[in-house]
């Protein structure tokens, strides 16, 4: 068997996996495919994701649930002004040992883990929230001056409530960027609503069923960086993500009048990535560039900011996004809509 035929079979079996996934997932987080989608191509890009909704649209039972189907070991962590660096990364502790000899042990925080849930992310200081940095991007923690490497796979699913902003702290830029994809909870439509009703008010309800292990999860990581991508799709992540820059020569009149910056080469590196995700999560052995205008929004719009005269004049980062997709890539928009 070629290389390409047993590319072909690997991506096959996977995407059949994932398939059951999805359908394991979403027996619990009714109505929210999208949301599910999104989450999926991050953990299958290797990357992390932020989830911004109102409070009760499920955003911890999802995570929860993944954390069972992908067979993932979890942790989580409540985020609050009070909270501390060490209570995240762990500390060294001096121990006295029975023939009196003392030394220092080090205990492991609960981000030593493979699926760290961060609850209300944006409820802890700077100084808190700086801790996840290194570990979000290179996998690893130095605690006294001694590097520990977290063990593969690891993914941060955060959780943000955008309207509650008595107590909170604005996210810095450079943590937003560690962020594969910025999902949006939206409120469910009537008909999700009334599923919801009938299937979380009754005497049982549906439990996940785990489909990956970590093993397998690594695997299709992997798979997904060798999945072919045209160069119509290169050319169209790179014509995008430079249309949003406000410097750049190639950049649409709408980003240098609202935008005061734009995203920068990871943006396009989440791109690539999370393109190919989306072709194996819809049963495809290739990135289209409809995929690349789906994904527009999610990958692009916790890397940019708005001038405050847009602001004043009531622009939106989505409105501003969709507009240069239109413009750049054309027909490709509709057929992602």
């Amino acid at each position: 068997m070629s290389e390409t035929e047993t590319l072909v079979a690997d991506i096959d079996h996977l995407g059949t996996k994932l398939a059951m996934a999805r359908a394991s997932v979403n027996r619990r987080f009714i109505g929210q495919e999208r949301v599910v989608e999104l989450t999926l191509a991050a953990m299958l890009s290797g990357g992390h994701a932020l989830l911004v909704g109102l409070p009760g649209l499920g955003k911890t039972m999802l995570v929860d649930t993944l954390a069972t189907v992908m067979g993932l070991a979890p942790s989580r962590i409540q985020f609050t002004p009070d909270l501390m660096p060490a209570d995240i990364l762990g500390s060294e502790v001096l121990e006295t040992a029975a023939d009196g000899s003392r030394a220092f042990r080090f205990l492991e925080g609960p981000i030593f883990c493979q699926l760290l849930m961060a609850d209300e992310i944006n409820r802890a200081s700077p100084r808190t929230q700086s801790a996840l940095l290194q570990a979000m991007q290179e996998r690893e923690v130095t605690v006294a001056g001694v590097h520990r490497p977290l063990g593969p796979p690891f993914h941060v699913l955060a959780t943000q409530n955008p309207i509650e902003q008595e107590g909170t702290y604005p996210l810095p830029e450079a943590q937003l960027d560690r962020f594969l994809v910025q999902v949006d909870v939206e409120y469910p439509t009537r008909a999700t609503e009334r599923d919801i009703l009938l299937a979380t008010t009754g005497v049982e309800s549906a439990e996940a069923v785990q489909v990956f292990t970590a093993e397998e999860l690594i695997a299709a990581q992997a798979l997904v960086r060798r999945m072919p991508v045209g160069d119509t799709v290169v050319e169209a992540i790179l014509d995008l993500v430079r249309a949003c820059r406000p410097g750049e020569p190639e950049a649409r009149t709408i980003a240098r009048d609202a935008l005061a910056w734009g995203p920068g080469p990871r943006a396009a590196q989440a791109l690539m990535l999370t393109v190919r995700a989306r072709a194996l999560l819809n049963g495809r052995l290739a990135p289209s560039v409809a995929d690349v205008a789906a994904l527009a929004r999610p990958v692009l719009s916790h890397r940019m900011a708005l001038t405050f005269a847009a602001r004043a004049r009531g622009e939106t980062l989505s409105a501003i996004i969709a507009r240069i997709v239109t413009e750049v890539l054309g027909d490709a928009a509709e057929d992602a809509a």
